[in-house]
């Protein structure tokens, strides 16, 4: 049985993959809640966008201070040790089981590793403002694979959705001169990669999820898929004293924020909403992203970029009533 606690990441250390009670449940204990299962995945989700949405602006920043993988590593490793932490702090089972070290290496490099390295190289050829909203086509993959694994049919609402989508790479990319459009290509192919990788990981964790605590469970996938990049990283040559105190504060909400709360919110609101609605809402993070991007780093904000967004906007709308 489960610790009588409130929490929305899951249950506690002894059987964490059971249905824990949510911060919206009823205080007086007769399991009324105040609002529905599909209402509070659907909150969950927007944190995660906004959270994931602002890390790309903020790691376009840091590639001027630390070649990409270093940067990626810092940030991931420091995250992994504050995941960690709050595990310990939750008094959660640390050691995963031996039956979850198989599809624990899976998800780590679906959601983390490989997600990472194509995405931070994508910030290479691109800028975060491009690259945030090619990498989260993500629903497109996710939806697509939801069919066949999860049986989660595509309504015709779902499937404007995915063609908005799709359209706004196309836009955002194709738009300029032919020779711009060959140089963003590279970028545009990993981005559309590392897209397709992570929704396959959302269509697995929704599949089977892992029967981890949910802070160990982020821990881990973070640590094991954070080993790729460090390796990578180890063929480049940082200078951490080029590092300012904003790089700093950057590195500090990406280790504690996007690394870890919000993959805990992601998670646990897969459990609540079908994997398509939850990937194609999380279509948000571009426009924060994009709007981060304007604000941060002063990229161009132009007629272009708001006819993507207002395509992705549309998008999530059109998925929220499905």
């Amino acid at each position: 049985m489960c610790p009588r606690r409130v929490s929305i990441w899951g249950c506690g250390p002894t059987q964490p993959w059971r249905r824990a009670r949510s911060v919206f449940t009823s205080a007086k204990g007769d399991g009324h809640r105040l609002i529905t299962e599909r209402t509070e995945g659907i909150a969950l989700v927007l944190f995660t966008a906004c959270s994931w949405g602002l890390t790309w602006p903020q790691s376009k920043f840091l590639l001027t201070m630390l070649p990409p993988f270093t940067m990626r590593a810092t940030g991931g490793f420091l995250g992994c040790g504050f995941a960690f932490l709050v595990a310990l702090m939750r008094r959660e089972r640390i050691w995963p089981p031996a039956d979850q070290w198989p599809r624990l290496l899976v998800f780590s490099m679906l959601n983390y590793g490989l997600f990472i390295v194509l995405g931070t190289e994508t910030l290479v050829y691109l800028k975060a403002s491009e690259a945030v909203v090619i990498i989260y086509t993500l629903p497109v993959w996710a939806s697509l694979l939801a069919w066949p694994m999860l049986g989660e049919r595509p309504t015709a609402l779902k499937i404007v959705a995915l063609v908005l989508a799709l359209a706004g790479v196309a836009l955002l990319v194709g738009a300029d001169s032919a020779e711009a459009s060959w140089q963003k290509l590279p970028g545009a192919v990993m981005g559309v990669a590392a897209a397709i990788l992570f929704g396959l990981g959302t269509v697995l964790a929704k599949q089977k999820p892992l029967r981890l605590p949910p802070t160990t469970s982020v821990a881990w996938q973070g640590f094991l898929g954070m080993t790729l990049v460090a390796v990578l990283a180890c063929f480049e040559t940082p200078d951490f004293g080029r590092v300012t105190a904003g790089g700093w504060a950057s590195i500090a909400y990406i280790s504690t924020i996007p690394m870890t709360v919000a993959y805990l919110t992601w998670f646990r609101a897969l459990r609540l909403v079908p994997a398509s609605t939850a990937a194609t809402t999380v279509l948000l993070s571009p426009v924060v992203g994009v709007i981060g991007s304007g604000f941060l780093l002063g990229e161009t904000f132009g007629p272009r970029q708001i006819v993507a967004l207002l395509m992705t906007l549309t998008g999530v709308a059109l998925a929220a009533r499905t």
